[in-house]
């Protein structure tokens, strides 16, 4: 999540992009050097698949090439690997005529060379922990500005190239704008620009603070949020089935937010992948753990609710191994991972804790599937907060105020009659009034809008001991009493 220049970001890129050749003097590297030449010509035979290697030879993994004499760290011509590569027979010859791949005589020479050097291998660029570089020395030195500068003009004279002419402010403007917020730049803000670059000493400091505001912006966050979003499977929507609205916009909100904000990476990562289970968990939190409900769900009829289950934790662990680890875990679902050192046993270790939610298996095709939380707008979180700590509060009052009261009501209980209070219930104006106390009988008498009405049951009541009255009306199950015109509103009245 640490900010860095778009010119720095924009010169690494740039400076990847030109690989200057080998020379005799530079020092060989497996990972930059070799692997991709055994990768492409020699790993579909005698790499890390099983099924498909030839002769035993494994070539991917040091102490196995050399267990077989392969290589012979030191000593290239009492390698096979070297013996064969250079060989003229078409019998010999490696890569086998017959795969149409050829070795190039620069190629050959580099795996002899790597071999005098003691052919050591490097684990996959992934696993090693980066190095920062000696800044090279490069003949234009007054054309660097930064020490990434460096790096990009070393490539560059390497192969004969000189760099471009700078470009103006406006095109730098129009440039960094869309590449740190995603949009172009408003007028002003590049008439501001200019007037800072012409009022400099130094043109680049009223770069960095062009970019400083630029930052600011909450399109920022935006604009890199959208990014990580994709990474995390982010969607309005469940998926599958009938694909309906899925309210996920708080946990998109938050995203954007973090950017901004310039939340520290390894927060951001805990958050989201636990922030409902960290202690004083704040409502923040929770949301950002909405990471893991980003996955497809389903409300189909004819899907097996434990496979949905498995399909959903399988999609979490998955995801994290993609996003944080840049592996490809899902192979060890079925097998350990023919490249990486990752195992079955890691795989479904991860998969218990993402296997420990309740999530159910079917979504209900509702925007809002269990368990949920409520969010207010942001604006209104304080007053929500203050709402909450109120009805706590009355809540106590209100309890207190029972217990208080309790002497006083079962004084007033003893001695209450119904009779007393009767005349105190509503009379005039109803629409519907039915006391039900005739005690006998199967006539019930009703007024509707204020007039008498008798209706007549001839089963499916009873009259039973009352509280109120001596008998009391009951209705038995399935049957029904209908006045049809009594109470004649619609449902929004």
């Amino acid at each position: 999540m640490k900010r860095h220049c778009p010119r720095g970001l924009l010169a690494a890129t740039f400076a990847f992009g030109l690989v200057a050749p080998v020379g005799a003097q530079t020092k060989i590297e497996y990972n930059r050097d070799i692997r991709p030449i055994l990768a492409e010509n020699c790993f579909a035979c005698h790499g890390p698949d099983s099924a498909a290697r030839k002769a035993g030879l494994r070539l991917d993994q040091r102490d196995a090439a050399i267990a077989a004499e392969a290589i012979v760290p030191g000593k290239p011509e009492q390698s096979a690997l070297v013996q064969r590569i250079f060989a003229v027979d078409a019998a010999q010859v490696m890569p086998p005529p017959k795969t149409n791949k050829t070795l190039t005589a620069e190629q050959k020479e580099l795996l002899k060379r790597w071999i005098a050097a003691g052919a050591e291998y490097q684990m996959h660029w992934s696993y090693l922990a980066p190095v920062r570089p000696p800044v090279p020395t490069v003949k234009n030195t007054a054309w660097v500005r930064h020490p990434i500068d460096a790096f990009i003009l070393a490539k560059l004279e390497a192969v004969g190239l000189t760099p471009a002419p700078e470009a103006d402010p406006r095109t730098l403007a129009r440039r960094l704008s869309l590449d740190i917020t995603g949009l172009p730049p408003e007028p002003a803000e590049v008439e501001a620009l200019l007037r800072d670059w012409h009022g400099a000493a130094k043109p680049d400091a009223a770069l960095e603070k062009y970019i400083d505001r630029l930052m600011e912006s909450p399109h920022w966050g935006e604009h890199r949020g959208r990014y990580w979003l994709d990474a995390a499977r982010y969607a309005d929507t469940h998926g599958l089935h009938f694909d309906n609205y899925r309210e996920m916009y708080s946990y998109r909100d938050w995203v954007i937010d973090a950017f901004n904000r310039n939340l520290p990476f390894d927060q951001f990562t805990i958050e989201q992948l636990a922030g409902d289970l960290l202690p004083n968990r704040t409502l923040d939190q929770h949301i950002a753990s909405g990471f893991n409900r980003c996955n497809l769900s389903t409300n189909e009829g004819g899907t097996i609710p434990e496979e949905n289950l498995v399909l959903y934790t399988r999609d979490r662990t998955e995801t994290v191994a993609w996003v944080w680890l840049g592996l490809t875990l899902n192979c060890c679902t079925c097998h350990d991972h023919k490249f990486d050192p990752l195992t079955m046993r890691d795989f479904y270790s991860m998969a218990a804790f993402f296997n420990n939610t309740t999530v159910g298996a079917m979504d209900g095709n509702v925007r809002d599937t269990p368990p949920v939380i409520f969010v207010p707008r942001r604006e209104d979180r304080a007053r929500w907060d203050a709402i909450g700590k109120e009805i706590a509060a009355l809540h106590t009052q209100i309890a207190a105020r029972k217990q208080e009261a309790r002497a006083s009501f079962a004084a007033w209980l003893a001695t209450a009659k119904p009779d007393q209070h009767a005349a105190a219930a509503p009379s005039t104006a109803l629409r519907l009034h039915a006391r039900l106390s005739e005690g006998k009988g199967n006539a019930i008498h009703l007024d509707v809008d204020g007039k008498p009405r008798t209706i007549t049951l001839n089963s499916g009541f009873a009259w039973v001991a009352g509280k109120v009255e001596a008998k009391a009306f009951s209705l038995q199950p399935g049957a029904a009493i209908e006045v049809a015109d009594a109470g004649d509103f619609e449902k929004d009245q």
